[in-house]
């Protein structure tokens, strides 16, 4: 036992009273040589949140406390209130209500005390009792104003509740209505953060500052670093002949890729042969990335650093530098490249016979389109014609595909068929465009043939008992399915059987699904099943995944973008060389372990910005058109206003207090508006007229008005009301009124 781990013991011991370090300095006899070693040890031990410091300065152990707990700190933008995620333990997270944060912020490392326990109802809720690490290093905001030799800076993460006050000399040459890059140096006693300027990014409403502040606060690099770069650039841009020579030749078969229009990088290819027998021979081949990026070296380490490409409507941040994405490793059309390949046999009805998976090179003899292949399903003549070769392939591939299809939703896999909003933007990052992007058999095909694949991998990787990384989806929380049941009971829909997540089969929810297609409340239903289910995520076990009703699934298809994919890539490759000694295994899965913690919080933080880029988009466009009257469908009903979406995807909210010719009440029984006096209702689904009255690209949000109701009084209140919300300030005004009301 180390020092370190005595004095834990000690301050954990049954018989220990909240002591100074001084105190325990003099207890445990430590000699005045010894004490900053003491210090220092105490300060690890706090930060690691084993023990915590008390207002009067005493040490207090956390451990066998069921009701201290350390975690991460997140926080809602709306309502001001956050939650903690305990490291120590998995299920509720704990509550916090604004006034409890103790001058702790969004993505701060805290200790939290467990002030009510909660039930299966309700959260637990508690206060931050300590900052064990501040989690924000640089913040992207908008100079508000200038006070007492001061500049205050406004957070564009709405999450971070508080101003960041600049001294004037470290401000650079930013002045009021910058966007700026901030670099926070200190916090006050009552966590008040300061900072520097270190970049100024444009005016508050320019769009690229605004999105590249996103990635900047995000910490997301365009660039590589020089010696990554050095390390690609050093790599071949042909394969040779000693490279094909210990891997399966399969040059010789039809082999395309399918991707969007606007695609660069691919990763996937896809071929299908009719065998003798009846059957189909269908080949899933994916770019050996491996084979260039290198276990440790820099290449390697920067991808893990990522984790993932993220993709904004204007822009890619990819995973590796364009030599790899777009040159080498991309399947680029009447090129050799090396690949690992999934070749499955499937019978008449998709039933899976046989499968290999092997090293190979391919020679892809086409880069398709979503679109044209489309076109092709459509018999468009002169699209068949250009690619006779390939055109009956790509029918053959249709009907496998579409018995795939049926064959997963027959086992109850959920499909949730969303149109994708496709934002067209021009080289200065301005929207010009903003559309559904419809899915089609094209889209639904390579989904299959990658679903199949993945399952395959994952199946073999299980019962090989290989170092893996899976894709796990856990059933969704019995109080989330409870809330969804209650939910859908409005709309004259219920969930068979009991909604408890340990009976519960996902074909239950994928029935759901079905009977609200072509539903006015369809869209709204399917979001609202979407957030009772759990979040899917990586492990380095099979727990399953629900939501595709699959005992094995894994991400094994797009090693160009996703950490996992290249980890999967590189086991697999040493289990078919007979590589894979005791050794080998015991180090994979040390780092399956760490690999899948690290994909799976980048992949939830891609996911955000990369949602909040669409979002700062869409507002922009809406910008463009205030004033302007647009046909929309009520998407949903809330205590405070109508939401409407326009056909081209973009939603804006109707406050009640807009609407002048009633005073409507929201009716949480049949989720509609109804007015006092004319009792006009307001449903799910029903066709409105509405004229833009607000969109703020900062707050990220569009306002709407009924159109019978569009003044110019009326507008101008709703844009005053749509500013977003200083919590700092309110917390002031709050503090004001209990002062005042005590007097």
């Amino acid at each position: 036992m180390d020092r370190k781990e005595k004095l834990l013991a000690f301050i954990s011991s049954e018989n220990y009273i909240p002591l100074k370090a001084d105190e325990i300095s003099v207890l445990l006899d430590v000699p005045k040589s010894d004490f900053n070693e003491l210090i220092k040890l105490l300060d690890e031990l706090v930060f690691e949140g084993k023990i915590y410091v008390t207002k009067k300065g005493k040490y207090i152990s956390t451990e066998n406390n069921a009701q201290v707990s350390a975690g991460i700190l997140s926080c809602n933008s709306a309502k001001g209130f956050g939650f903690v995620r305990c490291e120590s333990e998995e299920g509720n997270d704990i509550f916090i209500p604004f006034d409890g944060m103790n001058g702790a912020y969004d993505r701060d490392r805290v200790l939290v005390h467990i002030d009510k326990k909660g039930n299966g109802s309700s959260h637990r809720e508690g206060h931050i009792l300590q900052i064990l690490e501040r989690g924000n290093e640089q913040i992207v905001g908008v100079i508000k104003g200038v006070k007492s030799g001061k500049y205050s800076v406004t957070p564009d993460r709405r999450e971070f509740f508080s101003d960041i006050l600049i001294p004037s000399e470290q401000a650079m040459s930013a002045k009021k209505g910058d966007r700026v890059l901030i670099s926070i140096n200190r916090y006050s006693d009552k966590g008040q953060p300061y900072g520097s300027v270190i970049a100024v990014l444009g005016g508050s409403d320019s769009i690229t500052g605004c999105l590249d502040g996103l990635l900047l606060s995000n910490s997301y690099s365009k660039s590589f670093p020089e010696f990554v770069i050095d390390e690609a650039n050093s790599i071949p841009d042909a394969i040779s002949d000693d490279e094909i020579n210990d891997r399966e030749d399969l040059r010789n078969i039809i082999t395309f890729t399918i991707d969007g229009d606007d695609s660069r990088d691919f990763d996937d290819a896809v071929s299908l042969e009719m065998l003798d027998s009846g059957n189909v021979l269908l080949g899933v081949h994916i770019a050996d990335v491996t084979h260039y990026v290198r276990e440790d070296s820099n290449l390697d380490k920067e991808a893990l650093k990522r984790a993932t490409s993220v993709y904004f409507p204007h822009t890619v941040i990819p995973m590796l530098p364009q030599k790899l994405s777009n040159g080498i490793c991309s399947l680029n059309p009447e090129v050799d490249r090396l690949t690992l390949s999934v070749l499955m046999e499937f019978d008449r009805d998709a039933n899976l016979h046989s499968h290999r998976i092997v090293k190979s090179v391919i020679h892809s003899r086409a880069r398709m389109t979503y679109n044209n292949v489309n076109k092709i399903f459509d018999g468009d003549i002169e699209l068949c014609n250009k690619y006779k070769e390939i055109t009956p392939v790509l029918l053959k591939m249709n009907e496998l595909s579409k018995k795939l299809a049926d064959k997963r939703k027959e086992r109850g896999a959920i499909d949730f068929d969303f149109p994708e909003t496709k934002i067209v933007c021009d080289d200065e990052a301005n929207p010009i465009d903003v559309k559904h992007d419809v899915r089609g058999d094209s889209h639904r095909l390579i989904e299959s043939f990658m679903l199949a694949a993945n399952e395959v991998v994952a199946e073999t990787a299980f019962w090989s008992e290989l170092p893996f990384i899976y894709r796990v989806h856990e059933a969704p929380d019995t109080e989330k399915l409870t809330d969804f049941n209650n939910f859908i009971k409005n709309f004259g829909y219920s969930l068979k059987g009991k909604a408890d997540r340990d009976t519960i089969h996902p074909k239950v929810l994928q029935e759901i699904a079905e009977a609200v297609k072509g539903t006015p409340e369809e869209m709204m239903i399917s979001k609202i099943m979407l957030r009772s289910l759990m979040k899917a995520c990586y492990r380095d076990t099979n727990d399953g995944h629900f939501g595709l009703a699959a005992r094995y699934y894994c991400h094994f298809t797009s090693p160009i973008r996703r950490y996992p994919d290249l980890f999967i890539h590189r086991v697999l490759k040493d289990f078919i060389s007979g590589n894979l000694d005791d050794k080998k295994r015991e180090h994979y899965q040390k780092k399956a372990v760490e690999a899948s913690i690290i994909s799976s919080e980048k992949e939830v933080e891609s996911e955000t910005a990369e949602r909040d880029a669409i979002d700062i988009l869409k507002a922009a466009y809406m910008r463009e058109h205030i004033g302007e009257t647009f046909n929309a469908v009520v998407s949903s009903v809330t205590s405070f206003g109508i939401f409407a979406m326009l056909d081209n995807s973009c939603e804006g909210l109707i406050r009640y207090e807009s609407m002048q010719g009633d005073y409507f009440d929201y009716d949480d029984k049949t989720h509609s508006a109804i007015g006092k006096r004319s009792g006009k209702t307001y449903k799910i689904g029903y066709a409105i007229e509405i004229t833009v009255a607000a969109a703020d690209i900062l707050s990220r949000r569009i306002d709407f008005v009924l159109s019978e109701d569009a003044s110019f009084g009326n507008i101008r209140r709703i844009a005053e009301r749509a500013k977003p919300i200083n919590f700092a300030k309110e917390k002031k005004k709050s503090n004001f009124r209990k002062k005042h009301k005590r007097k």
